[in-house]
């Protein structure tokens, strides 16, 4: 039998990643090859529900299937590196949900496979593709922010009651959901990076990661610019709604989300009087940048019930409807109609600010250059 000329996937890891299995198989072009998880009841139990007959229990049976073109990855952090370096040297493109890696040499890695294998690696960052984000991105190309002066982002959330290997993961070791944003709206890769750690967690949390910060707050420079950038990361023992953000300081307007779920975010505009500077906006959907078929998963799930949805998603408020637009950004890349973002080398960059800030942060602040490759 011809192989199908669809882009045809595989999903590997079906908690976080089963959010996307109807995107896949709506959108033209693609289809759902396999599924991949551990666990054979709730395999079938997945497969079952989305009428997919081909299921592996071993990642190594995934890439051992010619018919499979690309995995999308939705593994627990410690496998994304080893899954990712053996998909692309199996010749499968990847996608891989966020972090990259745990360590620079990981990163590093992998994009040396990708060169080697010239297959598309993309790291599924949600948030360079949240309407939020996208709203920010349209201001500044239309030049309604002017210059970009400072760029701010924070990823606060309570990640007690998570699967156990998230007990005492250092803040910053997560952290390219307000990394990305600051660094994909210029174009740009961070140049070094300096990191201070604050307060204490649970003393029963340190031993796992050795890291004992509650809070990590970076400040990186950004290359070939004259803007910086700075992070705050939290994930045990801080007190805060769930949140996910992303300022803009400009010269003509500035952009900063808003505090609480639920309410909109502020522009500041510059040379109006004083009580009119800052107006709340609502932020637009973007799904008109879609295939049509795709185009409702900005804003909603794919479960018809609640409490269905992964945590993930209903904590961070649906990613801001991301989903949809991360897999029409990867499939287009595997086409060639545009390059991915972000590709393995800016993935690397947006994982290593959060690797090397944490070590700054054990260094007592000291400086960490970003390596390039």
């Amino acid at each position: 039998m011809a192989k199908s000329s669809n882009i045809r996937v595989a999903i590997i890891g079906l908690g976080f990643g089963a959010e996307f299995i109807p995107i896949y198989q709506s959108y033209p072009g693609a289809e759902i090859a396999a599924i991949c998880r551990r666990s054979t009841k709730e395999l079938d139990e997945c497969g079952d529900r989305w009428k997919i007959s081909k299921r592996y229990t071993r990642f190594e049976e995934v890439l051992n299937d010619p018919d499979i073109d690309a995995v999308h990855i939705n593994s627990p952090i410690q496998d994304h590196a080893s899954q990712s370096l053996a998909a692309l040297k199996a010749g499968k493109h990847v996608a891989c949900t966020v972090p990259m890696a745990t360590s620079v040499e990981d990163c590093r890695a992998i994009v040396e496979a990708q060169r080697s294998s010239g297959k598309v690696y993309m790291m599924m960052e949600t948030v360079v593709y949240s309407r939020e984000y996208l709203f920010v991105k349209d201001l500044y190309e239309k030049g309604e922010l002017g210059r970009i002066q400072f760029l701010r982002g924070s990823h606060q959330q309570d990640m007690e009651g998570w699967p156990g290997y998230w007990e005492g993961l250092p803040p910053m070791h997560y952290a390219t959901h307000c990394v990305s944003p600051c660094l994909a709206i210029l174009g740009k890769h961070a140049e070094h990076v300096v990191c201070h750690g604050s307060g204490r967690i649970d003393e029963k949390l340190i031993p796992k990661y050795g890291s004992p910060f509650a809070i990590e707050s970076a400040t990186f420079k950004i290359r070939d610019s004259d803007v910086c950038g700075e992070v705050t990361r939290s994930l045990f023992d801080t007190a805060r709604q769930y949140r996910e953000s992303f300022d803009a300081y400009g010269s003509k307007k500035s952009f900063e989300w808003q505090q609480v779920e639920g309410e909109e975010p502020v522009i500041h505009t510059r040379g109006l009087a004083e009580p009119e500077i800052p107006k709340r906006v609502p932020v637009p959907d973007f799904a008109h940048l879609l295939p049509e078929p795709i185009q409702r998963f900005t804003t909603k799930g794919v479960y018809d019930a609640d409490d269905e949805q992964h945590l993930s998603f209903t904590q961070g408020g649906g990613h801001g409807g991301s989903h949809p637009h991360l897999v029409h950004a990867w499939l287009s890349a595997i086409r060639g109609e545009r390059p991915a973002l972000p590709d393995a080398e800016t993935s690397a960059n947006w994982t290593m600010v959060g690797l090397l800030a944490h070590e700054s942060a054990m260094a007592g602040g000291e400086k960490k250059v970003i390596p390039t490759f």
